[in-house]
Order: structure tokens, then C-alpha cells, then sequence
């Protein structure tokens, strides 16, 4: 699902902090720290001398985050790439949770790196193919293809999502131009296990600027290697501005496909 800046961010004003987010934390400190286009929250919990940890929460009645499968997919992926090791995972009425320990690394959209994107670019790039090389596709669980996919773009919009819900570089073309185009995908490059929502806020960063780890891994899957491609480069303009497409990929160590590029972004923007 479309992802882009608009909704997503920081926390603006004061926010409520679910009742099993408070009995988790004890008597840590709970810092809201990020919330998204459907209403989930993320918070850190602090205490003195502990290591720090994280909440994510999602009231009922949101399936599009699925906080079950983000830990399945985290518990998977950490023997082979740095993820957040995960502590704990539930759902009451009200919603669901899961937390995580803290890995070390700061997220690409720190202050220090949107005044540094140059740097920040090109170590989303190394970081986004040390994943896809780390992480073993014949022993991947989970689907990202985009037949799996397509079936959740018609179920959008046979709920009534159409342009409306779309990002500015789709909205022209209007719902039937926009699946006939889906129903022609390009041919697969490299098959990878993918992140599945490689936007810049979801790889951390060193101090020293180098790749560090990469974390809201809930539609990891195997899928082309550009579906993570187009949308991580997609999202560099979202928090950095223009034209720094072609240092992500430098680091990554790939040249352009903007077939492919494409294709996968206006699959991101309906799926």
C-alpha cells in the first residue's frame, strides 16, 4: 500500500497510548514516535539501564497490518540480515501489538541524513542488496509476488479505492487504465526475497553513515528484485527531494529500468 509521506510521519499533537502499550512498558518512559496512513502507532519505551524497546500497535479491524506476520517474518529473517529481534506478539479487542528490541542505527530520515541525503541514498542502496543477497528465496515462507498482489488491488477497488487514494503520478489515469496496465507486468529480472516496503524510513543508519539494519519488514516476501527497487527510489523524493534515484541504485550496483521501475511503483500505489 501506498506509503508516501502525506499521512505518515511523526505523531502531530498530543496521542493516545493504548492500554496494553502502557502495561508494557512498566514504568519505561513511552515516546510516540511514528504514525501511519491507517492509524497504527509505534512507540519507545525508555527506561534507565535497560535497552530500549519498541511498540508497534494497530486497533481492530485493520487488516492491511498484520502484526502476526510482520513478527513470523521477523523471527524468519533474522538469521540471515539485521532485523529487530522480537519480544513479544498479541491482540486483545482492541487491537494488536508487537515489540521489539532496539538494533543499533538511527532511520534515514534523521535530521543528519536529510541534511546528508547524498550519503543516506547510497547506503539505502547497499543495505537494500545486502538484504536481497542475505536472505535465502528457496527458503522464504512468504509471498510478495504480484499475482498475490493483484488479487489485493481488486479487492481495493471493489471496496471503492480509486484515484482518489492514489499517489499525484497516477491519479491520470483512472481505474481501468491503471489495472490493464498491471495486467501486462514486465518480465522477472532477479527474484529476491524483498522487504516489501523499502521506503527510506525503514533502513537505519550508522553514525558513520554506512547501512545498519532495516526494520517494518510486515510484507517481506519473494518477489522481483524491483519491487523493492522502484519504490525504494520512489520514496527519496517523498523525504529528500529530487533526484537521488540514481545514487540508491549506484549503491545498490544496478543501472535503471524504468519499465520496471514503473510498473512496480503503480503496482505499490494500488496494492
Amino acid at each position: 500500500m501506498n506509503s508516501g509521506p502525506i499521512n505518515s510521519g511523526l505523531p502531530a499533537g498530543p496521542t493516545a497510548v493504548p492500554d496494553v502499550v502502557t502495561a508494557i512498558a512498566g514504568n519505561a518512559s513511552v515516546i510516540p514516535v511514528w504514525r501511519n496512513d491507517l492509524g497504527g502507532l509505534t512507540f519507545r519505551l525508555e527506561r534507565k539501564g535497560d535497552d530500549v524497546r519498541y511498540v508497534k500497535w494497530v486497533a481492530s479491524g485493520t487488516p492491511e497490518i498484520d502484526l502476526a506476520g510482520e513478527a513470523m517474518r521477523l523471527a524468519w529473517a533474522q538469521s540471515w540480515a539485521r532485523v529487530p529481534p522480537v519480544l513479544d506478539q498479541g491482540s486483545d479487542t482492541d487491537g494488536a501489538w508487537l515489540v521489539t528490541a532496539s538494533v543499533p542505527g538511527q532511520s534515514a530520515i534523521a535530521p543528519r541524513w536529510k541534511a546528508q541525503p547524498t550519503i543516506a541514498a547510497e547506503a539505502i542502496g547497499r543495505g537494500l542488496r545486502l538484504l536481497h543477497e542475505s536472505l535465502p528465496v528457496d527458503e522464504c515462507p512468504f509471498d510478495w509476488s504480484i499475482e498475490r498482489r493483484l488479487t489485493r488491488a481488486d479487492e481495493r477497488i471493489a471496496g471503492g479505492e480509486g484515484p482518489a487514494q492514489w499517489s499525484s503520478e497516477h491519479k491520470h489515469l483512472g481505474l481501468t487504465e491503471a489495472r490493464t496496465r498491471l495486467g501486462d507486468p514486465p518480465p522477472i529480472d532477479r527474484l529476491v526475497v524483498c522487504h516489501g516496503d523499502a521506503c527510506t524510513p525503514n533502513s537505519l543508519l550508522y553514525d558513520d553513515g554506512s547501512f545498519a539494519a532495516h526494520v517494518d519488514l510486515g510484507s517481506l516476501g519473494v518477489a522481483d528484485r524491483w519491487a523493492d527497487l522502484a519504490v525504494a527510489t520512489w520514496s527519496l523524493g517523498w523525504d529528500y527531494g529530487p533526484g537521488f534515484d540514481g545514487i540508491l541504485l549506484d549503491g545498490y550496483g544496478i543501472e535503471p529500468d524504468p519499465q520496471r521501475i514503473t510498473y512496480y511503483r503503480l503496482l505499490y500505489d494500488l496494492a
